[in-house]
């Protein structure tokens, strides 16, 4: 039997039963990875050939982080959840690897697809590879060439273990040959995370979230920061912070807190004169639909996410990102995304709302079916 710790919301698969399609895992662990899973979710389920099974390792353990986003794509309930919680990368990738392995001897599914680069990716992947399960990574190929950041070893290591790999863009094939992949198991899909955005576009236009915010400027930027590289040293956070109140001069500051950055700033003693201050406005986490609904009224995003650099492109909102890398290095070669350090910022933002941004080109596969190349895809493979 299944470990007590993992729980299962699908009555049918708890007695065993099985439908006549071939049984998938969807793995996810974290809200980037909700937006991606949900329309690929969406049409496996439309598919007769496929009975897809949802399963959360909680990585992203509470309602604010992730439940809400399965909640406002309408992905259900999952079917199998690990809740695995927080803990250090070794100790939240073993838990993983464990119960997400009891969970495949016990209802092993014809593949297993792992989607981007946290520790739920690499850690089932892994255990579904040793148990001989194919394992198919959605968002694969894409590189930073920083093995200073966890993902770029997570992305490293699942690509390695694919059987079949999905790319959003050219850049990620090149990256997947230049480590000797080989070429049959690279397919090309586009950016899953533009089917979302297609989707719920209605949803977020209908928003009235920026009703409840009193802006003082005539423009605004939303702000979203929580790597450890900009957060969690006082240095580097307290050059961060005073750019951003020199920003705040000129345009308010919409800023959802992660939760690790809002401890950071309490610790260095900072957050009363960021609330005192009336063009920077601190909330909580945001839901997909209100979050998206400010960027997409923003005048610029300043964040050191990696997804939020791909929806800005498709958008045409002006991003800056805050990392000396990229893994999506297609966002500025052909997209609206700009690199800065913190020192940088004031002046990296003062530069685009002078020069304004060179046109941009539609990305190949960014339209919104790229959850329908994903089913062709691994129909033809599982029936080849």
């Amino acid at each position: 039997m299944i470990n007590a710790i993992i729980l299962c919301n699908n009555d049918m698969l708890c007695q065993s039963a099985r439908s006549m399609g071939k049984l998938i895992h969807v793995v996810v662990g974290a809200r980037p990875n909700q937006m991606k899973a949900a329309p690929l979710l969406k049409a496996l389920r439309q598919h007769e050939k496929f009975e897809p099974i949802l399963v959360d390792t909680g990585q992203h353990y509470d309602h604010e982080m992730a439940g809400i986003f399965m909640q406002q794509f309408g992905m259900g309930k999952p079917d199998f959840s690990l809740q695995v919680g927080s803990g250090t990368h070794g100790e939240q990738t073993g838990k993983i690897l464990q119960r997400y392995e009891a969970l495949l001897l016990e209802h092993p599914p014809s593949a297993t697809i792992v989607i981007g680069d946290i520790n739920s990716t690499v850690a089932c992947a892994l255990a579904a590879s040793k148990l001989q399960i194919p394992v198919v990574h959605l968002e694969a190929g894409l590189r930073s060439n920083d093995r200073s950041m966890p993902e770029e070893l997570n992305r490293i290591v699942t690509d390695h273990l694919a059987d079949l790999l999905w790319t959003p863009s050219a850049d990620g094939d090149e990256n997947l040959l230049k480590s000797g992949i080989d070429k049959s198991k690279i397919i090309r899909v586009g950016n899953i995370m533009i089917d979302t955005l297609v989707s719920m576009k209605p949803a977020v236009e209908a928003s009235t979230f920026l009703q409840g915010v009193k802006i003082h400027h005539q423009e605004f930027a939303m702000v979203t920061l929580h790597r450890p590289s900009n957060v969690d040293v006082p240095e580097t956070l307290n050059i961060l912070l005073d750019e951003l109140k020199a920003v705040s001069l000129e345009m308010d500051i919409l800023w959802p807190l992660h939760p690790r950055t809002k401890a950071r700033i309490q610790s260095i003693g900072r957050m009363d004169e960021l609330i005192d201050n009336p063009a920077i406005h601190l909330m909580g986490p945001l839901g997909y639909i209100d979050f998206m609904n400010g960027i997409m009224h923003s005048n610029c995003v300043i964040t050191d996410s990696g997804g939020i650099q791909e929806e800005t492109t498709w958008l045409g909102v002006p991003c800056i990102t805050l990392r000396p890398n990229t893994e999506r290095p297609i966002t500025i070669s052909q997209g609206t995304n700009v690199l800065a350090s913190p020192k940088t910022l004031q002046s990296e933002l003062i530069r685009l709302r002078k020069e304004g941004l060179p046109d941009r080109e539609e990305i190949e596969y960014w339209d919104g079916k790229t959850a329908q190349r994903c089913v062709q895809s691994l129909e033809q493979f599982l029936w080849r």
